[in-house]
């Protein structure tokens, strides 16, 4: 069947069945891919990574983030693949100092105050997008022709919170601290981030990306009013802005731990798609599909590890869930390096037949 769509659209664009769930169409089963699916998880991207050197040598090698890409189509013939890259390419393309501590994560050097954004250079972000914006166009000429391209980028809240905190944090203080004690300095931090980011996403677009995934890893943490200032207003400013330049490309927001602000981030964002963390209910998730939007989620990545019945009984009920409506199954979050491989075959094989 794949050969045939392939055959059959190779004049024109070729049948890409991920975008139809963001395009207004429900599909059985569901489109399928993972957050993380390129990771630690794989012997194959270990070996990759170990000649890479650094993880953000990996990042700005074209070639090796290709490869690390590819490596989980190859294995499971995932609907859609999602380009290899960072959220803190931003940050570190802007000019902070970004590295990355084995066993410790990612460190930059901290930007607290306004007097601070100085530092950063919007104008020399170009060079380094343009190394991502390279693999992109690589991916699109050897990824299969059926299998769609993911772009993303982190949304400007989240970024905002490692460039504020110098590292990751349990609550991001820092970067909360900031907006509430000067929120016209931090908006500017924000603003800089949307523009930014929208040229970046764009030039992924313009390189191959067939949709675009905006990832808000710390939109839980902050109450109603700031969301709607720091998570809701920004996403919203850069989808306008990606609409305005390419009217046909497909938006997913992931505003991980929002829990019931999610609608309000559907409806005031203007996104094409939601993807739902863990916490989300089924039925929440089914609300949300009424809100013309596609609903991406909500697998919990540690039963990926568990495997076995509890997973085959868990995947059944997601389908049987959202079922008519417009999905895209995923995690949660992103895979766990323990996952076993063999799991994630499982899975795949589970939604695409061996359920209901």
């Amino acid at each position: 069947m794949v050969a045939n769509a392939h055959a059959s659209h190779s004049t024109s664009s070729p049948y890409r069945r991920f975008l139809d769930p963001l395009k207004g169409k429900e599909l059985t089963p569901p489109p399928i891919w993972l957050m993380r699916q390129a990771g630690r998880y794989l012997p194959e991207y270990r070996a990759t990574r170990e000649q890479a050197g650094g993880f953000l040598d990996l990042c700005y090698s074209p070639r090796l983030a290709a490869e690390v890409t590819l490596q989980p189509i190859r294995r499971y013939g995932f609907d859609a693949a999602i380009l290899f890259a960072d959220i803190l390419i931003v940050p570190d393309a802007l000019g902070q100092s970004v590295r990355f501590e084995v066993g410790e994560g990612p460190r930059l050097d901290p930007i607290t105050t306004e007097k601070e954004l100085a530092r950063l250079r919007p104008d020399a972000t170009g060079k380094k997008f343009a190394i991502i914006c390279e693999t992109v166009q690589r991916l699109r000429q050897d990824l299969p022709a059926e299998t769609a391209l993911i772009g993303f980028c982190g949304a400007p809240w989240t970024v905002a919170t490692y460039m504020v905190g110098g590292q990751g944090s349990t609550d991001q203080a820092d970067a909360r601290s900031w907006a509430y004690r000067d929120p016209d300095g931090f908006q500017k931090l924000i603003d800089m981030l949307v523009e930014v980011s929208v040229d970046y996403l764009s030039g992924q677009v313009k390189a191959g990306a067939d949709a675009l995934q905006i990832f808000d890893s710390w939109a839980g943490s902050l109450p109603d009013n700031e969301f709607a200032r720091w998570v809701i207003d920004p996403t919203r400013a850069m989808v306008e802005a990606l609409k305005a330049r390419h009217p046909e490309i497909p938006i997913i927001g992931f505003p991980r731990g929002a829990g019931a602000s999610t609608a309000e981030f559907v409806t005031a964002t203007g996104v094409d798609g939601v993807s739902c963390d863990t916490a989300m209910p089924l039925c929440a998730m089914r609300e949300l599909a009424e809100l013309d939007v596609a609903v991406q989620g909500n697998l919990d990545p540690l039963l990926l590890v568990a495997g076995g019945e509890a997973l085959d009984r868990r995947v059944d009920e997601i389908l049987a869930a959202m079922k008519g409506r417009r999905h895209i199954f995923n995690l949660g979050h992103g895979i766990t390096p323990p996952t076993p491989p063999e799991n994630v075959a499982r899975l795949v094989e589970r939604v695409r037949g061996g359920a209901g």
